[in-house]
């Protein structure tokens, strides 16, 4: 007996446009990714053709199932906002409206964050945690998702507040980690105002952490002295994915 699938995911990254239907009953792929480089510009046309291909490459297994989409950047009603690691033509560009155009099916377009904190919500590290999670996602910038009671609240953007008078990401990331050579001590302590002023802030009553450098939270989380429980992500690099086929499947009903 197969597994019900119920949504597709893709994830919109730098390098690699990534997607795989959701068995969301399991919260994990139904069958392996499929992975394609990200075109040279990443323009959205460009990108558009990719989501398409993969979209293709499972139609004709699955069949004509509602689609999430994760963006680099900030997306309000189906416009994207801001451009991160894609072409800046993005800004402005109603890609549901492009997209549903071209694959005629359902589509519904998300933050990358917010995706990655939905996927932990519903099937990860945050499942069945009430009051408000915030999620972050430590890569070559700062990600966050603001989840309240199973509500996301979207497009936080709070890599980017000002702390010490720097931008946060560019110096708690895990990219200003690997650029200035940091240990896991050094690093330890930027993330530990980065996390102090986000809990002065919001108040939340837990921090997922998620992004590739994750799986070794061992070396930093230990580190931290905070009053809110600070907990690595689960799902890793399926969380995207994951988050925005649930998205997707709740948005079609």
């Amino acid at each position: 007996m197969t597994a019900p699938v119920t949504a597709l995911g893709i994830d919109v990254g730098g390098s690699g446009i990534k997607g795989a239907p959701v068995d969301l009953d399991r919260g994990d792929f139904a069958t392996d990714r499929l992975r394609i480089p990200t075109p040279e510009g990443a323009s959205p046309q460009a990108v558009c053709e990719v989501i398409g291909e993969i979209v293709e490459h499972f139609d004709g297994t699955q069949g004509h199932l509602p689609i999430g989409v994760t963006i680099p950047g900030v997306v309000t009603h189906g416009v994207v906002r801001s451009a991160a690691n894609i072409h800046p033509d993005w800004v402005g560009f109603d890609v549901v409206t492009h997209l549903h155009d071209l694959l005629d099916h359902p589509v519904i377009a998300v933050n990358d964050a917010d995706a990655a904190g939905i996927g932990e919500m519903y099937h990860g590290a945050a499942r069945g945690r009430d009051g408000l999670v915030i999620l972050t996602t430590l890569g070559t910038g700062i990600g966050t998702a603001l989840i309240h009671d199973g509500v996301l609240v979207p497009n936080s953007e709070l890599g980017h507040l000002e702390v010490d008078g720097h931008d946060a990401e560019t110096r708690a990331s895990s990219g200003a980690r690997e650029a200035e050579d940091l240990s896991w001590e050094e690093w330890a302590k930027r993330l530990q105002r980065y996390y102090s002023h986000l809990e002065a802030l919001l108040w939340p009553d837990l921090f997922v952490v998620g992004g590739g450098v994750s799986k070794k939270a061992d070396r930093y989380l230990p580190l931290l002295d905070l009053r809110t429980p600070i907990i690595p992500a689960q799902l890793e690099n399926r969380a995207g994915i994951i988050g925005a086929a649930q998205l997707a499947a709740t948005s079609a009903h």
